[in-house]
């Protein structure tokens, strides 16, 4: 099968640990033939969403590590596969992105996640839909919103809807200790909505990347632990990755929400939980295949790869 890979510039990827080239390599070894292209280079094109794409071969070697044929135009729906793996921000380029990658599934191309499901599930706002699960949460522009939040709660966090990798993320203890400032930068004097939740003491713990794929669960999560004083568990922002089997609470969450979001479309999906409470649901380009693969008996790319040709079948 040929599988088109629409992601950020290969010489960017952390080779050791990335994902989408986890993903690459285990497609390349079960003999499928790989394609890449950035967002940019896919257009409609005489009544077509093509892709401006070449193909890819993956080497062993540490430094040169990838080998690129010549650019060719291909319709979206002549591959078998096409996986969505740019990063965020979800900017108004995402958004044309994921438009024309809907044309292409019209033009019954097959693309993974569905760019429409991708569109309705904000990574922050889309918990609200299970109230049930999430700690108690403030969607607002408000100052005087966030302010009365932070007296009932007393310790909190505050973050932006479209940041990653713990960018932009913020706690405010007892004190109240800078809350205007923090929320009038991050706001943008209410130009912009904030997330704020009650601060979880359980991140201590780590915050939990629990990877669904294809309506199942993989068995363990990568817990991201903070290091030092730092609250922040993001492996981008200092976190020590440690891969522990799902609790049953963790299980309940993530079995509960796998099939309702791959009905929608969603194939991959990592959740974040802190103490058992769902913190995101990300869509976009989940992570961690790599970590869990190496700290576990579970293979995440041999398990994507095998769910993905069954879907595929």
């Amino acid at each position: 099968m040929d599988f088109l890979f629409i992601a950020d510039p290969l010489e960017s990827f952390k080779i050791q640990k990335d994902s989408t080239l986890a993903m690459m390599r285990v497609a390349q070894e079960a003999g499928h033939r790989l394609w890449f292209c950035q967002s940019r280079n896919v257009l409609w094109r005489d009544d077509f969403v093509v892709a401006d794409c070449q193909a890819l071969a993956i080497k062993p070697s540490s430094t040169n590590w990838y080998e690129l044929g010549d650019i060719e135009s291909r319709a979206l729906k002549s591959f078998s596969a096409v996986l969505m793996r740019t990063d965020p921000p979800f900017d108004i380029e995402y958004l044309n992105t994921t438009w024309l990658l809907s044309a292409a599934v019209r033009q019954g191309a097959k693309v993974f996640n569905e760019p429409s499901a991708v569109r309705d599930h904000s990574e922050k706002l889309s918990i609200t839909e299970f109230p049930e699960l999430i700690p108690p949460t403030l969607v607002t522009r408000e100052l005087e919103a966030v302010e009365h939040f932070h007296q009932t709660h007393r310790d909190i966090v505050i973050k932006p809807l479209d940041g990653m990798g713990g960018m932009g993320v913020f706690r405010v203890g007892a004190d109240g200790l800078n809350l205007a400032s923090i929320v009038e930068t991050l706001g943008e004097n209410g130009a912009r909505t904030l997330m704020v939740q009650r601060f979880l003491r359980e991140i201590a713990q780590g915050d939990k990347r629990v990877l669904l794929i294809g309506g199942e669960v993989v068995p363990f999560a990568l817990a991201r632990i903070p290091q030092g004083n730092e609250i922040r568990g993001n492996l981008a922002a200092g976190g020590k990755g440690v891969a522990m089997p799902l609790t049953e609470g963790e299980k309940r969450v993530a079995e509960k929400l796998a099939p309702i979001l791959n009905q929608r479309g969603l194939f991959l999906v990592g959740l974040d939980l802190i103490g058992g409470f769902l913190t995101e649901i990300n869509v976009t380009s989940p992570t961690c295949f790599v970590e869990i693969t190496d700290q576990s008996d579970f293979n995440v790319p041999q398990f994507w790869l095998a769910t993905l040709e069954k879907a595929l079948a």
